[in-house]
């Protein structure tokens, strides 16, 4: 245990920062060298630890966070939980669905990584073993997005769209659990937040909140969505599109 939660770009923050920037570029290169079939394998193995990583904290948060009580505040169902599911269903999808996934790898899940480690306010736990959890579970998500891009880039045209449906229908399902957990648990201390859209409570995150406050609580979410979208678009014209092979150059 820490004597208490580090810092926002403190030390173990930063020094996991500069840690996962060196491995990732020594990945991207080491990822450059596979074949197509090689890095599905890789990212379905990275998807099945992750998942194996992700029981283990769900136990550790069980008995060493929540104090042997149910709270679904950790249910797997986050943006950033999506990584694990995708990479680890790769290999037993066709290639038009795999390329659905592999643009949001590239894209949504990109960006959700980036941002949750810029700004990791609900990873910095005293608790030295969940933080380095959370750190190392999302310097893997960045790998499997570089690995998508690598895929993306060698393929053919690649679409947005499906992966933006993939997304709503995911925060759909977080909207379910969340509305499912607190019509169940009726307590906002122990019920799931899954994708921080809950209907019941403004967002706790920083400006969101704000906005919330001001214009309420479904238009902040709209807002919220709307901006996850318009990123990783962005995400997925700057590293797939612009990085696709022309024709000649084929």
């Amino acid at each position: 245990m820490f004597d208490h939660a580090p810092q926002l770009f403190g030390p173990f923050h930063l020094l996991f920062l500069a840690g996962i920037l060196l491995f990732n570029a020594g990945a991207y290169s080491g990822l450059r060298k596979l074949d197509g079939r090689r890095l599905i394998r890789v990212l379905h193995a990275l998807g099945g630890l992750m998942i194996l990583a992700e029981i283990w904290k769900q136990w550790y948060c069980y008995h060493h966070v929540f104090g042997e009580t149910v709270s679904l505040w950790f249910f797997p169902w986050q943006l950033c939980s999506m990584a694990m599911y995708c990479s680890f269903l790769l290999p037993f999808l066709k290639e038009k669905h795999q390329n659905t996934v592999l643009v949001f790898l590239a894209s949504f899940s990109f960006f959700a990584a980036v941002m949750a480690l810029l700004v990791p306010s609900d990873m910095l736990r005293p608790q030295i073993p969940l933080a380095c959890h959370g750190f190392i579970y999302h310097c893997l998500m960045i790998t499997e997005s570089l690995g998508a891009v690598i895929i993306l880039r060698r393929r053919g045209q690649s679409r947005f769209a499906p992966a933006a449906l993939l997304f709503f229908l995911m925060a759909a399902a977080a909207e379910g659990i969340n509305i499912a957990g607190h019509l169940i648990l009726k307590d906002i201390h122990i019920e799931p937040n899954m994708f921080y859209i809950t209907p019941y409570y403004a967002s706790t995150q920083v400006v969101f909140s704000q906005i919330a406050n001001t214009l309420g609580i479904l238009p902040e979410i709209l807002i919220y969505l709307l901006l996850i979208l318009l990123a990783s678009y962005v995400f997925f014209l700057v590293l797939v599109q612009r990085g696709k092979k022309r024709p000649d150059q084929a």
